[in-house]
């Protein structure tokens, strides 16, 4: 059929091996699968990384364990090897061809025990034992933590020695519990249910346990511990088994860690020191919010002294007494000038009075007659007696009246 213009969209190869590569790995269901079949085709090239094929009677499916992950698959793989392979299904665009990026793989001997692990699994999940909404999360500075777990394995020793380094001033609750064999599974619900009524309980339980086979970790499938752990008024963090090791138990707790160690490390987000670093940056904001405040408050202090000085009745009162100090200049100038101005007058008035004194009319001559006996002024002749005082300009004399008086 010849293209035309306007036909329909044509896809190039890499533009459609990435559409299907994307539409494979955004399947929720594709990302968490475990396939049955046998091993073919095994490859271990220098780069570390592991290459294979599962196949069966009907088709082939080729897989992929990256180099980081050999170590942790927790099956010796070879050729014509029956086994159950976990991990993702993705696409490789160079090869154009979809794979299963496998993280672990459990021998075909384990089968029986897988189907009924897959049998409870899917069970549960039913009920919504599983489901994400329920989890809760973990405290961000626990204070006590209870540990369930067996008393004499290397997984209790990691955790302590894990919290101890962490966060040394924790309380560990110690529940000690079989993790393995047919009495452990009511064990580790007795221990969980103790660890719930203890007083105080602790802020978070660790369910741990090392790695092993299927039959090792069979008592973390068991469903009336599965329930135990939902039913737990106390977040559970299970650490069972290794990396590529999954129980219900994971599936049912509120966080599922890869180890012991990563459990306990899950526990406490915070360590001692990150604390320690916390507090010291709290103090630093701290001592510079306070700085800030106070040189705020510093410059508040200042204008209000500076608008109470302008606004203080002192201010007035001083202007009041350099207007008293002005006044006094005033009146005491104005004083001496109504002084100056009375005395200038007053020596006016002495000046005339002098011209009128008689002691004025003495000095030109005349003389002024008293009497003796009544110091009456001689006006007239009649009036002399025998005798009389006479003041000249120089001072005064006695006399006596004698002859004829005309």
């Amino acid at each position: 059929m010849q293209p035309t213009l306007f036909g329909t969209l044509q896809w190039t190869v890499s533009s459609l091996t990435r559409y299907i590569r994307e539409a494979l790995e955004s399947d929720a269901q594709l990302q968490d699968v475990w396939v049955r079949g046998e091993v073919s085709n095994l490859s271990r090239p220098p780069s570390g990384h592991l290459y294979f094929t599962l196949k069966d009677s009907g088709a082939s499916l080729r897989c992929v364990v990256w180099r980081s992950g050999v170590s942790k698959l927790g099956a010796e793989l070879h050729d014509g090897l029956a086994v159950a392979a976990h991990g993702r299904i993705g696409v490789y665009e160079g090869g154009g061809q979809y794979q299963l990026y496998t993280d672990g793989v459990h021998a075909a001997g384990e089968g029986e025990l897988y189907q009924e692990f897959l049998r409870r699994k899917s069970a549960l999940e039913a009920e919504g034992l599983f489901a994400a909404e329920r989890k809760r999360q973990l405290p961000g500075l626990p204070r006590r933590i209870g540990i369930v777990t067996s008393p004499t394995g290397a997984a209790l020793q990691d955790v302590l020695n894990t919290l101890g380094r962490r966060m040394p001033m924790l309380e560990a609750n110690i529940a000690p519990s079989q993790v393995q064999g047919t009495e452990a599974p009511a064990q580790l619900i007795r221990a969980l249910e103790r660890l719930n009524r203890s007083t105080p309980p602790p802020d978070v339980i660790l369910l741990v346990r090392g790695g092993g086979s299927i039959e090792d970790l069979w008592a973390f499938n068991d469903e009336g511990l599965v329930r135990a752990v939902v039913k737990s008024a106390v977040p559970v963090v299970a650490g069972v088994g290794h990396e590529t090791d999954f129980t219900l138990v994971d599936f049912a707790a509120d966080v599922r860690a890869p180890t012991p160690t990563a459990a306990a490390e899950v526990a406490t987000p915070t360590t001692l020191d990150q604390m320690v670093g916390a507090a010291e940056d709290s103090r630093l904001r701290l001592e510079s919010a306070i700085m800030e405040l106070m040189g705020g408050l510093g410059s508040m202090v200042t204008g209000a002294a500076q608008t109470l000085q302008f606004r203080s009745p002192a201010s007035r009162i001083r202007n009041d007494l350099q207007r008293v100090d002005e006044s006094g200049r005033r009146i005491e100038s104005a004083a001496r000038q109504w002084v100056k101005l009375r005395a200038e007058a007053l020596d006016g008035w002495g000046r005339r009075l002098e011209a009128l004194s008689p002691l004025s009319v003495l000095g030109r001559g005349y003389a002024v007659v008293t009497r003796q006996e009544d110091g009456a002024i001689v006006r007239k002749v009649a009036q002399a007696q025998d005798r009389i005082s006479v003041r000249v300009s120089d001072g005064s004399f006695e006399a006596e009246v004698g002859g004829e008086r005309a």
